[in-house]
């Protein structure tokens, strides 16, 4: 098949554009931005990084504050055949010139407003380019690109030492947004609402589905619940995409938990798991909306949904593979698991992205051959780390993560399920189980907590007692006035692992073995 600047995913917002010139594209701080202006901006982006000597493979960072400019950096870059380096806008220099030297890049886009508020400047050979002095307007062509050329170098959140570049593709992004619009049913006049950094592949989902269905996205960064629901309510988002933590939040709110937003027909979860008694408040606090429990990682993008009519027979399920996509459960040896049985969740198809950035070690560990076919294209996998059992119609459930499973008192436990135990009590808003070395049972369950108003820690260790055999029970409550957060929202083990213990904390609630 021949190369085409239709594998180019720029060809993304410019088919859009052509197609609906006027209609309203970012909706940002009271502000619209059309289809038409969008595309003149992604193509004066474009255009100043090829008069600054950028060429087609080249890095370029993207250290934008979210809004249209976020956008049409990332399709600038595209159009003229770089690849985008999107750097959280909350990130520090240090991590700024981590992922801009570890790249490789050669330009970094960004704003005078956005390194004025640094704490220090930002110190990287890379040319620097004010997104603020460049035209309005401009025209492009988006340069020819393969589809299996390069779009994105995405950095994990580094919740375990230093970020990974994860390589994703041209073709990658076009399958990941033919796959989630497909199924989510996304239309050209649903309002989506995006309240995750663009830095996030889950977050860049919202954008790619918009820009490809062209839809209106909606930019919400507010940091309070209540103003958050307000801007959801007053600008009728059609579709809600969030992480565990931040239906937390929203679920804090009343304006949310206690009246339907009439507009909203959408929500999604990815990026962590949702307990089951959250899932059921979901629905509760939002009745009119479908929820769609996903689940995804940054080396696949998108891996598996549950059907909105599946979600309350099954609130605990991450549900099966998505439109296109394979996914297996296999054992240590790689043969497939029985059904009940627990294994490494592993995913083919053309989502699976091209391997890390610079490290074919990590590439090797986790980008495998298909175990169970020989493919004469060379077919990769992705082994995820993540361990899961199916049920006998094939719906997938999480269990944990292979490298987080807390061995007590000589068991294997997931701390996921036993955060959702702690959840079903009623008396916390928010909890992370974790596990830390002890001499006598291996290692120690810990579970890190906030109460509820009124709740009780007391009251909480009792049911735990009930519901929890000894060795799922927690050794010590740590409790504290909120949880450390990574900037893309999911739960910061390593500072939480490093930090100070909260107020309320006991210790050796559970017996040892031989007592």
């Amino acid at each position: 098949m021949a190369t085409t600047a239709r594998d180019n995913v720029a060809l993304m917002l410019w088919d859009t554009a052509a197609r609906c010139a006027g209609r309203p594209a970012i909706l940002h701080a009271g502000a619209a931005t059309d289809y038409a202006a969008l595309a003149g901006r992604a193509a004066a982006v474009a255009r100043a990084l090829q008069d600054a000597g950028v060429g087609p493979g080249e890095r370029v960072g993207i250290f934008v504050d979210g809004g249209s400019d976020g956008v049409a950096a990332f399709f600038g870059v595209l159009a003229c055949g770089a690849v985008a380096v999107v750097i959280n806008e909350t990130l520090r220099p240090r991590q700024v010139e981590y992922m801009l030297a570890h790249s490789g890049a050669t330009a970094l886009l960004t704003t005078a407003d956005l390194l004025a508020r640094q704490p220090r400047p930002v110190a990287t050979p890379a040319q620097v380019l004010d997104l603020g002095a460049m035209p309005a307007t401009d025209v492009w062509s988006p340069v020819v690109r393969d589809r299996h050329d390069i779009a994105q170098v995405t950095y994990t959140s580094g919740s375990t030492g230093a970020p990974k570049g994860v390589m994703i593709s041209h073709a990658n992004l076009w399958a990941a947004m033919t796959a989630v619009t497909g199924y989510l049913g996304i239309r050209p006049d649903d309002r989506i609402a995006s309240i995750l950094p663009f830095s996030f592949v889950y977050g860049m989902s919202q954008v790619l589905c918009a820009v490809g269905t062209g839809a209106a996205l909606g930019i919400e960064r507010s940091p309070l619940p209540q103003q958050l629901v307000a801007n959801l309510r007053d600008r009728e988002m059609t579709v809600l995409a969030a992480v565990p933590p931040l239906w937390l939040q929203l679920l804090s709110a009343a304006t949310f938990r206690d009246a339907a937003l009439p507009a909203l027909r959408i929500l999604t979860n990815a990026g962590g798991h949702l307990p089951v008694e959250r899932v059921r408040t979901l629905r509760r606090a939002q009745p009119q909306a479908q929820l769609y429990l996903m689940y995804g990682l940054t080396e696949v993008l998108r891996s598996t949904f549950l059907p909105p009519d599946e979600v309350d027979r099954r609130p605990g399920s991450m549900g099966r593979a998505i439109p296109g996509a394979e996914v297996l459960v296999l054992r240590e040896d790689l043969t497939p698991c029985a059904a009940g049985e627990v294994g490494e969740l592993v995913h083919a198809g053309p989502t699976v992205t091209l391997g890390y950035w610079q490290d074919p070690e990590g590439t090797a560990r986790a980008f495998r051959p298909h175990p169970l076919r020989r493919s004469p294209n060379g077919e990769r996998v992705v082994f995820s780390g993540d361990l899961v059992r199916q049920d006998d119609a094939g719906f997938l459930y999480y269990v944990g993560r292979r490298d987080r499973l807390i061995k007590s008192l000589g068991y294997r436990v997931s701390p996921e399920e036993i955060g959702d135990v702690i959840q079903s009590s009623g008396e916390v808003a928010d909890v992370v189980v974790a596990g830390e070395p002890d001499p006598q049972r291996g290692e120690r369950v810990v579970a890190h907590l906030v109460l509820c108003p009124g709740g009780s820690l007391e009251r909480l260790q009792r049911y735990c007692g009930i519901e929890l055999p000894r060795h799922m029970q927690p050794a010590r409550y740590d409790v504290r006035d909120a949880i450390p957060r990574l900037p893309n929202g999911k739960y910061d083990l390593v500072t939480l692992r490093s930090a100070s213990p909260g107020a309320g904390w006991s210790t050796d609630t559970t017996p040892v073995a031989g007592r």
